[in-house]
């Protein structure tokens, strides 16, 4: 008879049932161990108000193991949300609550309000250099030297298809990411200082547009800040063999920008072969085009 058949599917565990579960979770064979999680699994995230006051034992292994437990509901609490923010929002949502509604499914512990206030420190910092400075000629490099030679924000070159390039406090902790990501991160800061930049969803890149009545300014944040006109643009599409729609110089709505993240993150995980991944976000590209 298994351990797990003993454990009843629904109703109140008594202490010595929670006592003898948590003598299993510590066992250190897997075969005994993994069907116990999956019995505690299927009886609801109820269970983490008791395996909580665990998380910090000193048994390493126990330790462990009720955390990726615990984890595992929290995972799937920050799934549900995100899902009903892709459902409910519209054309315009708001790209920066959406960035971490996603990065929460991976990491539901981060401290959303921290990371916001460290892009408020970037844009603060970037405000008072920029103040006296209007025209683009001398703004864009002032902004460019701020974020990718001080901050030292750049392409990851090496592992272009981590998937901890498409999470954005995993972008902001090692100041490393995809071109998407990274614009995401250039429009963030630009945005809390009201410039008029926005996201530009090339096909195969992503960049940013820097425009006013007077200026049109492309910005590569992938390489470094590198400077683009619209003829740049146009000559990248035409050596891509891409036709010139009008669209890929257009700016990205924030929803089209979330699904295009979320459809990268899909191909990443299919080549890795993380089917569990590619079946979650399967679940957002639909929720993303069902507007």
């Amino acid at each position: 008879m298994n351990a797990a058949d003993s454990i009843p599917l629904s109703g109140p565990l008594s202490d010595s049932q929670k006592a003898a579960l948590l003598t299993l979770l510590a066992d250190e064979d897997p075969g005994v161990y993994r069907p116990i999680r999956e019995a505690l699994i299927s009886r609801g995230p109820e269970v983490t108000t008791w395996l909580r006051r665990h998380r910090l034992s000193h048994d390493p292994l126990l330790r462990r193991r009720t955390q990726e437990i615990i984890r595992h509901f929290e995972r799937q609490e920050a799934d549900d949300r995100f899902l009903a923010f892709c459902l409910n929002q519209g054309e315009e949502l708001d790209l920066e609550a959406g960035a971490w509604l996603l990065a929460q499914t991976v990491y539901p512990d981060i401290n959303v309000a921290g990371y916001q206030a460290l892009l408020d420190q970037f844009a603060d910092q970037l405000g008072n250099r920029i103040q006296n400075l209007s025209q683009p000629e001398d703004l864009l490099p002032a902004i460019n030297g701020y974020l990718f030679e001080e901050l030292g924000f750049c392409g990851n070159e090496e592992n272009y298809y981590d998937p901890e390039n498409s999470y954005l406090n995993r972008v902001l902790d090692r100041r490393t990411g995809n071109p998407i990501n990274l614009s995401l991160v250039y429009i963030l800061v630009t945005r809390r200082l009201r410039l008029p930049v926005a996201g530009i969803g090339l096909p195969g890149h992503f960049i940013c547009r820097y425009q006013t009545s007077a200026a049109e300014v492309y910005i590569d944040p992938f390489g470094r800040g590198k400077l683009l006109s619209k003829s740049d643009c146009i000559q990248y599409l035409l050596q891509g063999n891409y036709s010139l729609r009008e669209d890929y110089l257009a700016p990205t709505t924030p929803r089209r920008m979330l699904l295009r993240i979320c459809g990268n993150l899909h191909q990443i995980y299919d080549h890795l072969g993380h089917k569990s991944e590619v079946t979650r976000l399967q679940r957002y590209l639909v929720a993303l085009s069902s507007r």
